[in-house]
């Protein structure tokens, strides 16, 4: 988190894929990023003038002049349509057909909330609350929590905060909830390890809820598979709701639930979510990365991660259509939600929330604006037929076309 603080120009490791944390990382400070680049390390010397460019996937080592000035000409346009996209700040995020689109941010931390608001976001889609529990020796404590979640929610100014629980275990560890199994993604992490340990995941529901007295807090649970899991956290929420109310403690009696569909069961065993959940959320991240059995960080198999891979787009409808069917709100908060390759197509699918990082808001909206969901339908239904990746392809080039 720290690193957030940095002033970096750019981005380049030898390892990695295009979903790792760091990548997702530079995507979130919007400095240009190349991953997995394998020999830079020996290529680069200190000192020397690089050109990254992110866009291509290209390191350019000690540059002639004339590609230079190319790239610094490319770098001057770049931050003109940055300057040119904010002048959509206040507009409202509605197709050219009149529908209107939800566009919410994620962040990692309070003060990230300044960022919010430039964006032009209506509401926090996901609040990572794990960061409060990173880069420390102790635990957060209920007041401390409170404090944050208040902020944001007070911030916000009624725009809605869903903020999610502890999502630590796999590539996220805090000393005293160590337990790296021998495959983490996979283990004791998210609400399976807040349920293995009740007193951490107490204290956060005292302090989400306390923190719903001063905004429009929504409580979202990461990693849910089974109805009996549902069943363990909401009875947890009562449980706590109900020491709340014996001493004297105010919050929001009806503060919404949601859970996070990351799961293929999940996917798959969608009517029991939709029953018991006020919302939902998904984490395409993790959705991919279980359905495609890839694990994300790992740079050898980072390649087969296809967001386009036909079970991943038919889980995708599956649960936009299922939660719409059922009338409960769905969100995408995953690195999808904010890539404007597939606005159009989760648009096409009947995704009305988006939430994304910060930085990534105002592109988006502009290409809501300039979609018409009538013109789309029948592309996204063809792109839904194909099972051919090269058709799949060219198919969203067509639909992103204007």
């Amino acid at each position: 988190v720290p690193f957030k603080q940095h002033h970096f120009g750019g981005c380049v490791t030898d390892l990695g894929g295009v979903t790792s944390h760091t990548a997702i990382l530079a995507r979130s400070l919007g400095i240009p990023a190349i991953v997995g680049a394998h020999t830079a390390r020996q290529m680069v010397r200190e000192g020397e003038v690089v050109i990254v460019d992110g866009v291509h996937g290209v390191l350019i080592v000690d540059p002639d002049p004339l590609v230079l000035e190319e790239y610094q000409k490319r770098q001057h346009e770049h931050e003109s349509q940055r300057q040119k996209l904010k002048r959509i700040r206040g507009t409202p995020a509605t197709t050219r057909d009149g529908t209107a689109v939800d566009l919410h941010a994620n962040i990692e931390l309070p003060q990230d909330i300044e960022q919010v608001r430039e964006s032009g976001a209506t509401g926090v889609g996901l609040f990572r609350s794990e960061f409060l529990f990173l880069n420390r020796g102790d635990l957060p404590g209920e007041d401390e929590q409170f404090e944050a979640y208040r902020h944001v929610a007070q911030a916000m100014r009624g725009m809605p905060v869903t903020i999610r629980t502890l999502d630590l275990g796999a590539d996220k560890t805090v000393n005293s909830a160590a337990r790296g199994g021998p495959n983490p993604a996979m283990g004791l992490r998210a609400i399976r390890l807040c349920l293995a340990e009740p007193q951490m995941l107490r204290i956060q529901l005292r302090a989400l809820l306390r923190a719903s007295h001063y905004g429009n807090v929504k409580i979202l649970v990461p990693m849910l598979s089974s109805v009996s899991e549902i069943n363990q956290t909401l009875q947890f929420i009562d449980n706590v709701k109900q020491n709340l109310d014996e001493e004297g403690i105010a919050y929001n009696r009806n503060v919404p639930i949601g859970g996070m569909i990351e799961i293929p069961a999940a996917a798959l065993a969608l009517n029991v979510f939709t029953k018991k959940l006020d919302f939902l959320s998904i984490g395409t991240n993790d959705l991919i990365q279980y359905t495609l059995a890839i694990d994300r960080t790992d740079e050898e198999v980072a390649h087969l991660y296809d967001p386009l891979h036909p079970a991943v787009l038919h889980l995708l409808a599956h649960v936009i259509n299922g939660a719409n069917k059922a009338g409960v709100p769905v969100s995408v908060c995953g690195e999808m939600a904010g890539e404007l390759a597939y606005t159009r197509l989760l648009l096409g699918l009947g995704l009305r929330q988006f939430s994304m990082h910060p930085s990534q808001l105002l592109g988006v909206k502009q290409r809501v604006l300039t979609t018409s969901l009538p013109e789309i339908t029948s592309l996204t239904q063809k792109i839904m037929r194909a099972d051919d990746p090269m058709k799949t392809r060219d198919l969203l080039a067509k639909l992103n076309v204007a």
